[in-house]
């Protein structure tokens, strides 16, 4: 059954905070480009090469940047999954990059 959609029950798009520069092969740059700080940042390196990586970063405040080495994985076959919580909401969010 088709019912009428209240706004107010979905929240609006979450544009994601995140800038990655490729200035180096195996260390992109992720910058927190949003304008609040972001809490429990993790970051998750899968290659087929090597078992499953997690890195803790804990909180970013906007416009920190973070190094990511990931010398020991092939560029081209690596995911790096970025995971945080918006202090404002409580709630996760996950977002996935390729190298």
């Amino acid at each position: 059954m088709l019912r009428v959609v209240d706004p107010e029950e979905f929240p609006s798009a979450y544009p994601v905070p995140w800038h990655v520069d490729h200035v180096y092969d195996t260390h992109p740059l992720i910058t927190n480009a949003g304008n609040t700080p972001l809490d429990f940042v993790r970051v998750f390196v899968d290659s087929s090469a090597f078992a499953p990586e997690t890195e803790l970063w804990g909180q970013m405040l906007p416009g920190e940047t973070i190094e990511l080495c990931l010398c020991d994985h092939d560029p081209d076959d690596v995911v790096v999954t970025l995971s945080w919580f918006r202090p404002e909401t409580g709630i996760e969010y996950v977002w996935r990059f390729l190298v």
